[in-house]
């Protein structure tokens, strides 16, 4: 490419990208302006100025000069676009993918926002709502128009908006159905006037939820189910699969259920509040880690059925979540039995906290040995290779540097404050009671940091001998008697890595030498029935060593037997017969 050329690429890239940022800001500060207008318009009817001229000065103007310079903006950009190279620019994408994006969340949160200030009654602030909420669901139709264009839709980034949308209408969803069904619960568990609002009822409260959650699943479900979303196979829709999906759900799961757990413990151990305060996170956290399984389970067996990767990458996310969870639970353990050890009676905050750590443990450690399954050994994998089981073995290994990297850095960190309290006090520092009580919250995390990183280092260091000595030789022989004349080192060590048996090795009389055994022992297996011969191979021309163990791994391939003896002639001819007994 000339340098011409390539100064006159770059000038139309910033060119566009200029042209789409700007259009942009005009979009928004349009929509901004008719909002004003139009929530004016429904909280005064025909009188717009209600005393507030600066605010009405400024609609006036986004509306009156932005709105006509998107227009004409827009209709230059639109006119270009029937140019192939103008729709594949990286701008012209971006640009949709913002205001598709922006325009989406506020419509839906200003349009639910309404819905929920009318159920809750007595209050004019649905207007304002009401009309931001349709300036921007405007927009999101007339975006949503360029979107599906047949012939001036973006041609890249094409997926984003359907990912981002789906997972947006999920979080949605999600929220409004947690904090519906905790509500529902509460109010089950503690009674219908300890779970309202002062001054609202609960089922209020919950009904407003109830349209979040209603709301956020017809977002899901239309960019999800009818724009195909969970059909797409793209980098963003795996990252958004792993991320929302699996570490999102994967989070509230083992937090709802580790406050569900501390609260049992709290109730059958620790009574030294009023049951009705013990009981108040009961609900919220039985709703979380009930709705966020759901989603959990839903997102996991989507990732069963993607790629290796996928798969592989929600497995270690949720490992990695979990083995979080269990870490902090030993953490706080140790914690807690420092502070019993330095204190001779156990007050109510210590088992609160000990009771914290065995929760945290009793959730975070069983999905950790589910997911990461540590008795179960990995294949080795060379590195560098290629594939599905290539890429997932490098991710594993990655994890496993940076968990023992963070945990490694924790563990300095909380080892340098251990130092610091324990010169602190030696030094006449009193103030802060004794060594055991100044150091045992670090001391607690330096052992649940040291734990996960010593267990990591390890692993990594197995899995990388492993790669690096290559799969394990299956042994097909139990026991080879190798007789040849020529140097036996490179028949024997072709015989050791086809057949992985031991090797004695006999040299031929007939080339003057005495026939000296020396033996390789190996472990055969059980005596196996004979099979016939193998066929000799006639010596090619110019045949040398290398081309002689070739041969013979050529020939071992296949064979099987307790015990086989392989002859080499002086002119090169090769016989394997599998022997009896």
């Amino acid at each position: 490419m000339s340098t011409a050329s390539a100064a006159g690429s770059a000038q139309r890239t910033v060119r566009r990208l200029i042209t789409y940022l700007l259009l942009f800001a005009l979009v928004v500060i349009a929509a901004i302006g008719l909002s004003g207008l139009l929530e004016r318009l429904l909280v005064a009817g025909t009188t717009l100025a209600t005393g507030d001229i600066a605010g009405l000065a400024r609609s006036l103007a986004f509306t009156l000069i932005g709105g006509p310079l998107a227009a004409v903006l827009w209709w230059v950009v639109w006119r270009r676009l029937g140019d192939e190279t103008e729709r594949a620019s990286v701008g012209w994408g971006l640009y949709m993918t913002g205001v598709y994006v922006l325009s989406l969340i506020l419509a839906t949160t200003n349009l639910l926002s309404t819905l929920t200030t009318l159920i809750g009654g007595r209050s004019l602030q649905w207007r304002p709502s009401l009309a931001t909420g349709l300036v921007w669901a405007a927009v999101w139709v007339w975006h949503r128009w360029m979107w599906r264009h047949p012939r001036k839709r973006p041609l890249d980034l094409t997926d984003v908006p359907t990912v981002l949308g789906s997972y947006i209408g999920l979080v949605m969803g999600v929220s409004g159905t947690v904090t519906a069904l905790s509500i529902l619960l509460d109010a089950a568990i503690r009674g219908a006037m300890a779970a309202g609002i002062v001054g609202k009822p609960w089922w209020i409260s919950a009904l407003q939820s109830l349209v979040w959650a209603v709301g956020g699943a017809l977002v899901w479900w239309w960019h999800w189910k009818h724009d195909g979303g969970r059909l797409l196979r793209t980098d963003l829709a795996s990252v958004g699969l792993m991320l929302v999906g699996v570490l999102g759900a994967g989070v509230l799961t083992l937090g709802g259920a580790g406050v569900t757990v501390f609260t049992l413990l709290r109730l059958a151990f620790d009574r030294t509040e009023p049951t009705e305060q013990l009981l108040e996170p009961l609900a919220t956290a039985v709703a979380a880690a009930a709705i966020g399984s759901l989603v959990w389970a839903y997102h996991r067996g989507l990732a069963r059925g993607s790629s290796e990767g996928v798969r592989q990458g929600s497995r270690l996310i949720t490992s990695g979540v979990a083995l979080v969870a269990a870490a902090s639970g030993i953490g706080v353990i140790v914690n807690a039995v420092l502070a019993m050890a330095a204190t001779p009676f156990v007050g109510s905050g210590i088992r609160t906290l000990l009771l914290g750590g065995i929760s945290s443990l009793l959730v975070g450690g069983p999905v950790w040995w589910v997911a990461w399954k540590p008795l179960r050994r990995t294949p080795a994998a060379k590195p560098g290779a290629a594939g599905d089981s290539g890429r997932w073995q490098n991710a594993r290994r990655v994890y496993l540097v940076v968990v023992f990297g963070l945990s490694a850095v924790v563990a300095v960190i909380t080892l340098l404050v251990i130092g610091y309290r324990v010169f602190e006090f030696f030094l006449g520092d009193l103030s802060g009671g004794s060594v055991v009580e100044r150091i045992r919250a670090p001391l607690g995390l330096l052992v649940a940091t040291g734990l996960v990183a010593g267990y990591h280092f390890a692993v990594w260091r197995d899995e990388r001998a492993a790669g690096a000595a290559g799969p394990a030789r299956k042994r097909t022989i139990g026991h080879v008697v190798l007789v040849t004349g020529s140097d036996p080192a490179p028949l024997h060590r072709v015989i050791e890595d086809v057949t992985g048996a031991g090797v004695t090795v006999w040299r031929r009389a007939d080339v003057g030498a005495l026939p000296v055994p020396v033996t390789v022992p190996g472990p055969g297996p059980a005596p196996a029935p004979g099979a016939a011969p193998g066929p000799g191979l006639a010596p090619g021309p110019g045949d040398d060593t290398g081309q002689l163990a070739g041969r013979l791994a050529a020939e071992l391939e296949g064979v099987t037997g307790a015990r086989v003896l392989v002859t080499v002639s002086p002119d090169g001819r090769i016989d394997v017969i599998p022997l009896l007994g």
